[in-house]
């Protein structure tokens, strides 16, 4: 029954196309809600709020902001904090589960605690990360960095293109590109066998977020031609 359920969640995760992933300080005066609104209008369909700093309560208030902007079928989700995806869930807020890094809590424990129903991406650098992902929990992996980035200044090495495209020939989970990326990345990145890319500062950085979001699903939907 678990096995059935991961493929049907690797399904849904499957060309997902641009995958959002907040932060408060690019959004600057323009805020989350209203960058998230943006970019789910010009076809985003999975957001990540990552509020690292955030109080559970601050984490909840915001959560139900968003569940206003976005629409029924955008996938949110919540970086690191598994006690807020629960406390979001059972307060009946559209939080489709978490993304996890290396260091935070086992991703078993994620499962068990959101259900079968939920999605849990994980992070991933090294080879050895991705082969050790646990196909039968985890839903996708997020990989990176691609290039140098500003957004997490402790990151590993850039691994380009080429590190990615390895990277995925080493699992058979989705694989969403992150880390510095911009438009003109997506089709090596497509290439590559990407399931959709992870962006931050090319939507949240921008100075118009609509106009970047449609840029970068414009160029994702040629790339799948």
């Amino acid at each position: 029954m678990a096995h059935a359920y991961v493929l049907g969640q690797m399904s849904a995760m499957r060309e997902r196309g641009i995958y959002l992933v907040t932060d408060h300080g690019l959004c600057g005066a323009r805020g989350v809600v209203e960058t998230v609104r943006q970019a789910v209008a010009a076809g985003v369909r999975i957001v990540q709020l990552r509020a690292k700093d955030e109080t559970l309560s601050g984490h909840l208030r915001e959560l139900a902001a968003l569940s206003d902007v976005i629409t029924s079928d955008t996938k949110l989700l919540v970086n690191d904090r598994l006690d807020v995806a629960v406390a979001a869930r059972s307060r009946g807020l559209p939080v489709a589960g978490v993304h996890l890094g290396q260091g935070d809590v086992a991703v078993s424990e994620a499962r068990t605690a959101l259900g079968t129903d939920a999605i849990i991406g994980l992070s991933a650098s090294t080879l050895r990360e991705v082969r050790d992902a646990p196909t039968a929990v985890v839903d996708y992996l997020g990989i990176g960095p691609i290039h140098a980035t500003t957004t997490k200044p402790d990151h590993p090495p850039a691994l380009g293109a080429s590190g990615f495209r390895a990277r995925v020939a080493a699992t058979n989970l989705p694989c969403f590109a992150i880390g510095g990326v911009q438009t003109d990345d997506i089709a090596a990145l497509v290439d590559a066998g990407a399931a959709g890319i992870a962006v931050v500062s090319a939507i949240c950085g921008a100075s118009d977020a609509y106009q970047a979001a449609a840029s970068l699903q414009t160029t994702w939907q040629q790339e799948q031609k």
